[in-house]
């Protein structure tokens, strides 16, 4: 098989939007999932008990997820299942189809591990992904579906989308995503208010009893997330994931002025938002991590605080697809190490 880390330098001479599409084109090949792939996917899909857990009345077999914003159209979930993960996520979807923001929107900081995007929602609206969903419908690892407004959506109409998508959506997937907290649609954070959160969740339950989250922003104050995601909770939501991406530029050299950074600099300001949420709700509801995970060690001081799950997205194209089995292979070791027969009983273990 090729080796990821031969051909990275090829692909960062790439610009990432263009790389990304690269990425996207071999991921649908229709024979990924066949020989000689398949090989592929038994090095790197790791099948041990001591990683399953039960969550939204599926099976997780591990707990790395590839987090949202990779496969925006729903195009590639048979591809993204031979790279190993447990679980993916799935958008942002949009009600109607939207372009995005003007290009370059998308930036590498090498040296950080770090990507700064500025993408805005670009995908091909609900009906395109509903279709490619319905047909791939069940699946064979969980799905989440990420939703979000439409730009030109004035914020007093937004309720109607997130509940246009609630409707179309909330039978292809194993839990759906509130994302309020992307910084590249303009007011879209400032519906991280009570007063939406109440109205939005009320409307959400009368519509499905699947499992709907809500997705937060590393850059508010931790009383501020705490108070929010306590409220969310109370009024219906089923997790938190925390965080989305940062717009603190300080954490990189050469920020560019524009978009939200992901990636290792955002390891420990993630991580200070999930653990003073987690000590609060840990026990209450489903918690999921994401911000900055590259390492099995990271991934389990997440599990440790309180997370079931956790996700990466640039840690895979700084670190290619072994991320993935390698942070599942060294999370086993560590769990052993530890004493524990299954994730489940490390899941919080710092908070008990």
């Amino acid at each position: 098989m090729i080796n990821y880390q031969n051909i990275k330098p090829l692909l960062f001479k790439l610009e990432p939007e263009v790389a990304h599409h690269l990425a996207e084109f071999v991921l649908r090949l229709p024979n990924l999932c066949q020989v000689p792939f398949n090989s592929f996917l038994n090095n790197h899909f790791i099948a041990d008990e001591i990683l399953n857990q039960e969550l939204f009345g599926r099976t997780f077999y591990n707990p790395i997820g590839l987090g949202a914003g990779f496969d925006k159209n729903a195009t590639m979930i048979r591809g993204i299942q031979t790279l190993g993960f447990g679980f993916t996520e799935v958008g942002t979807i949009t009600p109607k189809p939207q372009p995005g923001n003007p290009k370059p929107r998308m930036f590498r900081h090498i040296e950080e591990e770090t990507l700064q995007n500025a993408m805005g929602f670009n995908n091909e609206g609900l009906l395109k992904a509903q279709q490619r969903l319905k047909k791939l419908y069940p699946y064979t690892t969980p799905i989440g579906i990420n939703i979000g407004k439409n730009k030109v959506t004035p914020e007093i109409e937004a309720i109607s989308d997130y509940t246009a998508l609630i409707k179309a959506l909330h039978e292809l997937g194993d839990y759906l995503v509130i994302n309020i907290s992307s910084p590249n649609t303009p007011g879209l954070r400032d519906l991280q208010n009570e007063e939406f959160i109440t109205t939005l969740f009320a409307e959400a339950k009368a519509i499905t009893d699947k499992p709907i989250l809500l997705k937060i922003a590393p850059d508010m104050a931790k009383e501020d997330a705490v108070a929010l995601t306590k409220l969310a909770v109370e009024k219906g939501a089923d997790g938190i994931i925390a965080t989305n991406t940062t717009i603190d530029y300080s954490l990189v050299k050469e920020p560019k002025d524009i978009g939200g950074l992901s990636g290792a600099a955002l390891t420990e300001k993630s991580f200070e938002i999930f653990d003073a949420i987690a000590a609060e709700l840990f026990g209450k509801t489903t918690l999921i991590s994401v911000g900055g995970i590259h390492t099995a060690k990271e991934a389990y001081r997440r599990i440790k605080a309180g997370a079931s799950l956790v996700q990466i997205y640039s840690g895979l194209v700084f670190g290619g697809p072994d991320l993935i089995r390698d942070i599942n292979l060294g999370l086993i070791e560590l769990l052993k190490a530890d004493g524990y027969t299954n994730i489940t009983q490390a899941i919080g273990a710092d908070r008990k």
